[in-house]
């Protein structure tokens, strides 16, 4: 009977992993169109948190800010790690370096950043399995990102170490939410509403409201993908999933963003993965399956163990 319940719970929080991580695969490629029109990465993070703030502003004003849970401290996270600051650096990458990077070296990272965080300020501990899954993800990225024409010394290096930097922040903020054990929409309307009393003014006295310059085509397209999807629901679905799995095991279906984007591109930009792709996709499939605790049969004693 335990074991049923394990899977049914591994189940669930797969599920709401999966349904985030495939609005993630579509935000980094709006964002990448957004800015080849008249939108900048400034324009984006104003537009995103213009949308969830009041979108979310009744659900905060009933929860609160949670400071008994959090601590200052943690709040300044969640407000860093998935607010205005975050979303503007991993926008800013895209400007040097192309989405795919952007989707393995920002979302792809998150799991082995949480893992680190987790280890170090919540004292977990991993299993072998869960290094060798964490391995496999580490490699199918390095993969994807030298498929696709990533070079040391080139103007990519720029966005490549922002979208690592946004990595980082977002794990942080990962840990802070499991520590604090707050449902994902709660941490998704602190995020947005502090972005938008903190950064939608700054922004508007700094630009006076360039974004309208824009078609409102494009203002849309950003309005429903990064203000709605994946600021608001995406969020809550993550939360979800690391209630029920834990930080590190849920954090780790992120890794998924660089691989299904690769498998979206198939039918809505007709292009096909390379041979480096697949194998790079498998590995992650199989390092997610590890790190996020998906069921094994007869699993040998020594993988299943702490060390």
């Amino acid at each position: 009977m335990s074991s049923d319940i394990e899977a049914r719970d591994y189940a669930r929080g797969a599920l709401f992993g999966v349904a985030a991580v495939t609005i993630w695969s579509g935000w980094m490629l709006a964002a990448r169109f957004g800015l080849r029109t008249s939108l900048t990465p400034w324009d984006i993070t104003a537009i995103r948190f213009a949308v969830a703030g009041p979108v979310l502003l009744p659900y905060l004003l009933r929860k609160g800010l949670a400071i008994d849970h959090l601590g200052w401290a943690g709040l300044a996270a969640i407000l860093v790690g998935i607010g205005a600051p975050t979303v503007l650096i991993g926008y800013a990458g895209l400007v040097f370096a192309p989405a795919a990077h952007g989707s393995a070296l920002f979302t792809g990272t998150i799991p082995l950043m949480v893992a680190v965080l987790a280890a170090l300020l919540l004292g977990e501990r991993f299993a072998i399995i869960k290094r060798i899954g964490l391995a496999l993800l580490l490699v199918g990225v390095v993969g994807i990102v030298w498929d696709a024409g990533g070079t040391l010394g080139s103007r990519q290096n720029v966005g490549h170490v922002l979208f690592l930097t946004a990595s980082l922040l977002f794990a942080l903020c990962t840990v802070v939410m499991r520590k604090a054990r707050l449902d994902g929409l709660h941490v998704a309307a602190l995020a947005a509403v502090g972005s938008l009393l903190m950064y939608v003014p700054a922004y508007a006295a700094a630009t006076g409201l360039s974004v309208f310059n824009a078609p409102w085509r494009d203002i849309a397209l950003q309005a429903l993908m990064q203000g709605l999807l994946t600021a608001v629901i995406s969020l809550r679905l993550y939360g979800r999933a690391i209630s029920i799995l834990g930080a590190s095991s849920g954090a780790a279906f992120t890794a998924l963003a660089p691989a299904m984007t690769a498998v979206l591109g198939i039918p809505l930009l007709g292009e096909w993965p390379t041979a480096v792709d697949w194998i790079a996709i498998l590995l992650i499939s199989a390092g997610v399956w590890f790190v996020s605790g998906g069921p094994l049969p007869e699993r040998p004693g020594f993988l299943s163990k702490a060390a």
